[in-house]
């Protein structure tokens, strides 16, 4: 099975992508992950305003199959919610790089994004 990897990303390990549009960081997880959880039946996110650090977990995506933590891949603070996905959780796994965003973050740090693995490093990943 073959899973998408947008080029204009970077990714963590743990399966969170990040795109970065000037000092703006919307965050989700990956086609790869919301297949591995199965259907996502609640998301928990963070609070507007609360300071995320790079590789910490900032939330809870439970599934049919399992609650699995989602880890922040840059440092900075919240801007923005996703709210559509407390009604309708499945957003995730219907549009993870689109509808199923789940937070907008202003960037503390660009130079964290070096750190993040590439779309081929991810692809090579989940191969």
């Amino acid at each position: 099975m073959s899973f998408d990897v947008p080029d204009d990303l970077r990714y963590l390990e743990s399966h969170e992508w990040v795109r970065v549009d000037d000092a703006t960081a919307r965050v989700g997880i990956t086609d790869f992950a919301q297949d591995e959880l199965g259907d996502v039946v609640f998301v928990e996110l963070p609070d507007d305003g609360e300071e995320l650090t790079a590789g910490e977990e900032f939330g809870v995506v439970e599934s049919i199959k399992a609650v699995s933590d989602v880890y922040a891949p840059v440092s900075g603070t919240v801007t923005a919610v996703n709210d559509a996905l407390f009604d309708e959780p499945e957003l995730v796994n219907e549009d993870p790089f689109g509808e199923g965003w789940m937070l907008e973050v202003e960037l503390a740090d660009a130079g964290e994004l070096d750190d993040l693995l590439s779309p081929e490093e991810y692809g090579d990943q989940i191969a």
